[in-house]
């Protein structure tokens, strides 16, 4: 990196990671000045507070860090130093109580997330940390100074380390754009493929159903799916029938299992099982007693529990033969086969998966190929489903950056 008069870190992108690593640094006693392309920092932040603001999980560790799947082992080295319960102490030093709701999702009292990063900010720039909003970050110069776009024209800043908190490629409005893929790749860094993650994915609807049914919860059911080893698994939550096809927080959480077998083999197969307080024998005798002036619909509702939005998946994916069999209907029922097309485009997702490779960053996060240039949050190639993991391991990797630079400048 440049040297110059004062030892100076600059990190890029305002969201939870690059906040939370100013302030490790700043802990440290280094010089931080924070470079945003917006006019103000945490957008995305703010957007997933409102609706309340899940900041992170309340279950134990050892099934907390296995949401992580094949990045766990690395993650768990952050979570060590920053977990659930250090990041519900640190929004209570802000002023900011916790909750866990009945799922075990964590909240502050207030459900916002306004109140909070305001507190924050304020405690930052009380810190010294220097705030450039504008600055939409372009790559570096020849000499290693970096070189931004702003209003003024463009712009070049020496420093001493770089901390890079950019951000994945979803709500590219709120800043995460996926720009800076091409100056690293430039620079020699090995990136896996943008992808989104925790996304709704299609399915060739009826018209009839996706404007009628767009929006309709799908509540209890249990997916069952196989994965590519081959072995089954079920999971009980909810879902949310779409224009498009189906989303919502129980597909957001097999998704990454469905995407990669998408794109092994064209297509990904979901079988729901509507009618989860029935074993499959006991509604058969259900179905079997006399229908007498009941309507199917009507029927389904009275013997099977079905709401309207469950009756239209059967009227959508079930043949009409089917519907007078009770044995073959409950078989149907507790097995509802959803042939998944494809995923949403990431703009659309709630994150992404892929990015800078963790085999090439120490265990500070550093670029193994270029000293002094760091890398924290979701720009990284993991993901998690949401419930508070992706912030979780946002805070925790920008806590380790940012010690991880100031450790570098000290050096």
């Amino acid at each position: 990196m440049t040297r110059t008069t004062h030892p100076r870190l600059a990190i890029i992108g305002g969201g939870p990671a690059g906040l939370m690593a100013a302030e490790a640094s700043c802990a440290a006693g280094v010089t931080v000045d924070l470079y945003d392309a917006k006019s103000s920092v945490g957008r995305k932040f703010l957007l997933a507070g409102k609706g309340g603001l899940n900041l992170t999980h309340g279950e134990a560790p050892a099934r907390f860090v296995e949401r992580y799947g094949s990045r766990q082992t690395e993650i768990k080295q952050w979570l060590d130093a920053f977990d659930a319960e250090a990041l519900r102490a640190w929004a209570r030093g802000l002023g900011v109580e916790t909750f866990a709701g009945s799922s075990g999702r964590v909240f502050p009292k207030d459900l916002k997330a306004a109140p909070l990063l305001r507190a924050w900010l304020h405690r930052l720039r009380v810190s010294g940390v220097g705030f450039h909003m504008h600055h939409r970050w372009l790559g570096w110069q020849a000499h290693g100074a970096l070189h931004f776009a702003t209003p003024q024209g463009e712009r070049v800043v020496p420093a001493d380390a770089v901390l890079l908190a950019l951000g994945g490629a979803s709500w590219p409005q709120l800043g995460s754009d996926g720009a800076w893929v091409t100056p690293l790749q430039q620079a020699g860094i090995d990136i896996a493929p943008l992808q989104p993650a925790n996304c709704g994915f299609e399915l060739a609807w009826s018209e009839h159903l996706s404007s009628r049914f767009a929006g309709a919860p799908l509540k209890p059911v249990v997916a069952h799916w196989t994965d590519r080893r081959g072995v089954a698994h079920a999971r009980q939550g909810e879902c949310v029938i779409s224009e498009y096809g189906i989303e919502g927080s129980l597909v957001y959480a097999i998704g990454a299992e469905l995407r990669e077998q998408i794109a092994e083999r064209g297509d990904a197969v979901l079988k729901l099982d509507l009618v989860p307080g029935y074993t499959e024998p006991v509604l058969a005798d259900r179905l079997a007693a006399p229908r007498g002036k009941h309507s199917i619909g009507d029927w389904l509702r009275r013997r099977a529990g079905l709401d309207p939005a469950k009756c239209a998946l059967v009227f959508e994916l079930i043949a009409k033969s089917i519907l007078a069999d009770p044995v073959a209907l409950a078989a149907q029922l507790k097995s509802l086969p959803l042939r998944l097309r494809a995923p949403r485009p990431v703009a659309e997702a709630i994150s992404t998966a892929g990015g800078v490779r963790l085999e090439g960053l120490d265990d500070k996060l550093m670029l193994r190929m270029r000293p002094g240039v760091f890398c924290a949050g979701e720009m990284l190639d993991w993901e998690a489903p949401t419930g508070g993991y992706l912030l979780t391991a946002c805070f925790a990797s920008g806590l380790i950056a940012g010690r991880g630079a100031a450790h570098w400048l000290g050096k």
